[in-house]
């Protein structure tokens, strides 16, 4: 399976630490974001991906070159213009098959072992789309998504304003697609932000009834939005990682 990783954002949040690096190249247990989640799909069984740049884009590139390194294939695509995560999609479409896809946001720090759980998800049950959810008190700064009790979104709201959602259940900002998400990325409006965004495109598909499913996720997960979140994975992430490798070793972790 191929996957897209879009890494084009400026990452304000994060202050001075972006204002000479890209976003996913912060590191965390000595490796960047970026690395973490190819590492991840990797190890799930993918090796081709398609890296949408934008911001400092050049440093991106140039860290992870062809991917050889990394023991993947690694192409990319230039978003110019921040126009949207929608936007960023559609301009990886010329390198991918007429298949379903992986796709991840570039700055998400997950369970290592999600990647391989939501390939196999996919392929026990296929959909249009799925989505990795992960439990919020509030999911005000992402995506609420509601769900079934089989599992199917009946609902996303991107960015409901603070305290207005009913649901616990945040876009964790990783899935698997079948191509016609293409389709109804290039047919969208701006939304209020000026922007053309990939939740807008799942729920037209909600809309149209197309078959839409949620994973919750279980383990860590953070956007690393912000200083404090980059300090803070520092020691949750490694400790994701210890327990990681040890199921992986059948050993027990350290603490």
């Amino acid at each position: 399976m191929q996957v897209v990783l879009l890494a084009a954002g400026r990452g304000t949040r994060m202050g001075a630490l972006t204002a000479s690096c890209p976003k996913p190249l912060l590191t965390v247990c000595g490796r960047s974001l970026i690395e973490h989640i190819i590492a991840g799909f990797r190890a799930a069984g993918a090796a081709e991906f398609v890296i949408v740049t934008g911001y400092r884009g050049e440093q991106i590139e140039a860290a992870l070159g062809d991917g050889s390194r990394l023991g993947v294939r690694l192409r990319y695509r230039r978003q110019a213009a921040a126009e949207g995560t929608a936007r960023a999609l559609l301009l990886a479409r010329d390198a991918l098959r007429d298949e379903p896809f992986a796709l991840s946001w570039g700055d998400i720090l997950v369970q290592p072992a999600l990647y391989a759980e939501l390939l196999r998800e996919f392929a026990r049950r296929p959909c249009d789309a799925l989505l990795a959810l992960n439990d919020m008190d509030d999911p005000w700064q992402g995506a609420a998504v509601y769900l079934d009790e089989d599992g199917r979104v009946r609902r996303i709201v991107e960015k409901p304003p603070r305290g207005s959602s009913t649901t616990r259940w945040n876009n964790a900002g990783v899935f698997v697609f079948a191509p016609i998400i293409l389709d109804y990325a290039a047919r969208l409006a701006p939304s209020a932000r000026g922007e053309y965004e990939l939740p807008q495109a799942i729920a037209a598909m909600l809309a149209d009834g197309r078959d839409v499913f949620g994973l919750p996720l279980r383990g860590y997960w953070s956007d690393v939005g912000t200083p404090e979140d980059l300090r803070r994975a520092e020691s949750e992430f490694a400790r994701a990682l210890r327990r990681h490798r040890a199921a992986a070793a059948g050993t027990t972790p350290a603490p």
